[in-house]
Order: C-alpha cells, then sequence, then structure tokens
C-alpha cells in the first residue's frame, strides 16, 4: 500500500469518511496533521499480536504500534482494537508506526475475572455506530443471554439490533422474535432472518448506511460469519458448522476484521462470546435497564431493592425472569468494583462469623 496521501483534503476526507471516520474525529486529527505533514491517519481493520492492518480510505496495508503508545493505553486498561482511528508515520525505511490514537468515540469492552482478585478489562471493537446482536435461532437460542448483549451495546452508547438467524430452520421464527421484542422491549429492533439468503442485506439496509460501522456480536456458531458474506456481498469471512453432540458452533473466526459493504458500511465480525462480563457499574446497569429505572420510582421505598420488600412496583411490572437476570448483572458489577484488600476483609468477615456461629453451636451441645 502507498501510504504517501497529501494532507487530508476534501477528496481523501470523502474516502476517510467512507471507511467511518466522523468530523468530530477529523478534528481531533487536524492539528497533528497540519503540524506534520508526514503524519497519516489511518483506520485499524485488524490486530495482530505484533502488528497492525490498516485502510487509508484507498487500500490496506501493515502498520506497527510504538511500545509508548501500547504502555500509555495498557496504563489506563486500555488497548487499540478493531475500529480505532490513528495516526502513523513512515520510520524511512517502509515500516509505518502508529504514534497516536484519536479517542474512540464509541468502545465495547468486556471484563475477564481470574477467579481471585484481578478483574481485566477487554476492549472488543471501538468506534460502532449500531450493533448487530446475532442469535441463532436453534440451541443457540437464550433470551438471558440476550438481555447481557443488549446491556453491552448500550453501556457503549451503541444502538442494539437483535438479529435472529436460521430462520429457515425454525418452525415458529416470528413466535421467537415476538418473545425477543417481550424480553428487551419494543425500543431495540429484532429480526429474523435466514443469514445465507440474499434478503439478509435488504432486511439490515436501515443499517448499511455510507460510512456507518456495524459490529456483530453473539456466540460461536450462531452464523455471525455467513452474515458478513452476505452484507459485505462476497466471501470474506470462514465459516464453519456447528459440533456434533450439543450443537455448538467452532470458533471459525478467530480475529476481529473490518470489511466493507457495497453500501458503503463498515462492518466488523468478531469471534464467538460464550461469556460475557459486563464492563459497567452498578449506576450504569440501572440506566441500561430503563423500564426497571422508570418502575422502581412507584416503589413504596425509595431505597427498594426490588427483591421482598412491599410496594415493590417493579417485581408487578416486570418478568421474574428479567429481573432475576438484572440482580444477576447488579452482583457482578458490584464484585467487579471490590478491590482486592475489600475482599480479602469481606472474606475475613464472614470466616469470622462462621466462627463465632460454630462456638454457639458448641455451647448449645453442652
Amino acid at each position: 500500500m502507498d501510504l504517501t496521501l497529501d494532507m487530508i483534503d476534501s477528496d481523501n476526507f470523502s474516502r476517510l469518511r467512507r471507511w467511518g471516520l466522523k468530523p468530530l474525529q477529523m478534528q481531533a486529527a487536524a492539528a497533528t496533521l497540519a503540524a506534520d505533514p508526514e503524519a497519516r491517519l489511518l483506520r485499524v481493520t485488524q490486530v495482530q499480536r505484533e502488528g497492525l492492518t490498516v485502510h487509508d480510505g484507498t487500500a490496506e496495508g501493515e502498520a506497527r504500534l510504538l511500545p509508548a503508545l501500547r504502555h500509555e493505553l495498557e496504563a489506563q486498561a486500555d488497548a487499540i482494537a478493531c475500529g480505532d482511528w490513528v495516526l502513523a508515520r513512515d520510520d524511512g525505511h517502509g515500516t509505518w508506526w502508529a504514534f497516536a490514537r484519536l479517542p474512540p468515540l464509541t468502545q465495547l469492552a468486556r471484563r475477564l475475572h481470574d477467579g481471585r482478585d484481578k478483574v481485566e478489562r477487554v476492549v472488543i471493537v471501538s468506534n460502532v455506530d449500531t450493533a448487530l446482536l446475532v442469535m441463532g435461532l436453534d440451541g443457540d437460542f437464550s433470551l438471558r443471554r440476550l438481555e447481557r448483549f443488549v446491556a453491552l451495546a448500550r453501556l457503549a452508547g451503541v444502538e442494539p439490533v437483535v438479529v435472529l438467524t436460521k430462520a429457515d430452520l425454525c418452525a415458529d421464527a416470528e413466535g421467537r422474535r415476538e418473545q425477543v421484542v417481550a424480553a428487551v422491549g419494543p425500543g431495540v429492533p429484532a429480526l429474523a432472518l435466514d443469514a445465507r439468503s440474499p434478503a439478509a442485506a435488504a432486511a439490515l439496509a436501515p443499517w448499511l448506511l455510507e460510512g456507518q460501522t456495524l459490529v456483530l456480536v453473539g456466540s460461536s456458531g450462531a452464523g455471525k460469519s455467513t452474515l458478513t458474506n452476505a452484507l459485505a456481498g462476497h466471501e470474506v469471512a470462514d465459516t464453519g458448522g456447528q459440533r456434533k453432540g450439543d450443537g455448538r458452533g467452532r470458533h471459525t473466526t478467530t480475529v476481529r476484521t473490518l470489511h466493507g459493504t457495497p453500501e458503503g458500511a463498515c462492518l466488523i465480525d468478531t469471534p464467538g462470546l460464550r461469556t460475557l462480563r459486563l464492563d459497567g457499574d452498578a449506576a450504569a446497569l440501572d440506566a441500561v435497564f430503563d423500564d426497571i429505572a422508570s418502575l422502581a420510582l412507584q416503589c413504596r421505598f425509595r431505597d427498594c431493592r426490588h427483591e421482598s420488600e412491599p410496594g415493590c412496583a417493579v417485581r408487578d411490572g416486570v418478568p421474574a425472569a428479567r429481573l432475576k437476570n438484572f440482580h444477576k448483572l447488579q452482583r457482578e458489577a458490584r464484585r467487579d468494583q471490590v478491590t482486592a484488600l475489600e475482599r480479602k476483609a469481606e472474606v475475613a468477615q464472614w470466616k469470622s462469623r462462621a466462627r463465632n456461629a460454630r462456638v454457639r453451636m458448641n455451647a448449645k451441645r453442652g
């Protein structure tokens, strides 16, 4: 790829906008580009262990990430992700080095817990407008998991759209779609379709607008790569079958990759997510579950936890399964906010209570 582009002009901005650049991001990069004519603005289309694949609005090429930038982001529990915009310059030997990252307008992230004290934040993708939440109408179908995916998108300020694939294999695809609407609310569009059909692109046309970026999120085998190929207009992603016995999908996609579509949108295919721990605190989750937050204003007690308190409007107005899932997500968020020292103190407190209980029991037995 020849990255010897002139300073960002109207034509080049038009090409970059086709790859998702927003005016606000162009303004953020303008000062650096004006001061450094050798710098180039590039979109990250794939992140590898040792490098990046980037697009300059005309062609794709390779770049490296400066260690200083990597360390700076790591210190902020952040990382370069597919969909990011970076500023890079040639080192004079044909290698392009990314030295700065534009602040992402949106960022999907999740948390990983090592089972002890460490909680790690993992960035999934950056700068996306719409999250296509892909779920198969087979053994993959799970309303509770879908609620997590919707929460993931809303926490990031990204529009969620539910895409139920394998509608051709489901005897009651419309009935399942109505279940989804009842579970996540009418504010989240839900479509049931065959990902292999050309009609899939027509159904998703309202979101495939020029300059828009979409990410496909779902479990393995849900049909994300198949849908990616249908929306891209040709085969850009490998597809695979499901495992025999449990029907789970294989990890055909192993890296997040951004592709262009005929309509001018950008599409990011991602590996399957079998577990999803949300990156948000309890207050943020309250805002995401807006139906619960709205009904909570009608509860008798201001500090109602919607568990066993009398006069709880939430328990009367929200399906029990959805409320149970909300409580589970709240507990996870609170655990992730607890520091290692606080967790040790909490464990010590429970151990002390257990010892005191044993002493009382022994005393009663004489």
